[in-house]
């Protein structure tokens, strides 16, 4: 990912948050060609010294059947983004788009049998407490989900490289920049998340 100096992060916190809030992100890999599936992701910190991303896909998947331990891939996270309309500065632009968004890259690690059973027990988990009537794993029984777990293919993303980036019209002057934040707050969610951005940064 291009990330100009103006829009780098190394906010780390802001990285947790873009992947709690977007975790269907892309599993990207070129082992035999390029490769894209989304996924469901998650960030595993029981080890501060050991930080990963796990997630699984089919596997069915092309995707699955060529990777293998230590192979390269990035993980691709769009956070809130919005677009800008030229319209909204003082003087002839070109509209763009504001934007958060996290890549990992990082080293595969495929899950054994065990590590991919607690991984679907933690994801379900995540998920399920805020249904009325939530179904766990173990609600389903072993037997039923060691069964459905022969079609599933689990992986660690061990990180090597961490990108993050915030684009949030920093190289705006400070009226085109209030404006931008005004005709955002009159839009849709997205859009407004982007406005609240904006506020932090300026403060």
């Amino acid at each position: 990912m291009f990330i100009p100096k103006l829009y780098r992060s190394e906010d780390y916190g802001l990285m947790r948050e873009i992947i709690k809030e977007n975790s269907f992100a892309l599993l990207i890999s070129s082992v035999d060609k390029i490769r894209a599936t989304h996924s469901m992701m998650m960030l595993n910190e029981d080890d501060p010294q050991n930080t990963y991303i796990e997630t699984h896909i089919s596997r069915a998947n092309p995707q699955a059947k060529t990777l293998q331990d230590g192979d390269e891939v990035l993980c691709d996270f769009l956070g809130a983004h919005t677009y800008i309309s030229s319209s909204w500065y003082d003087h002839i632009n070109v509209s763009t788009w504001n934007y958060e968004a996290v890549q990992i890259r990082g080293k595969v690690e495929i899950m054994d049998h065990d590590e991919l059973y607690v991984h679907l027990d933690k994801l379900t988990s995540k998920y399920e407490n805020f249904q009325q009537c939530p179904m766990m794993v173990k609600d389903m029984g072993r037997e039923f989900v060691e069964k459905e777990m022969k079609g599933a293919f689990g992986i660690k993303v061990i990180p090597t490289e961490i990108f993050i980036k915030q684009k949030l019209s920093q190289n705006r002057k400070e009226s085109d920049f209030n404006n931008i934040i005004s005709q955002l707050e009159q839009s849709d969610d997205n859009a407004r998340k982007i406005a609240e951005k904006m506020k932090l940064i300026k403060k």
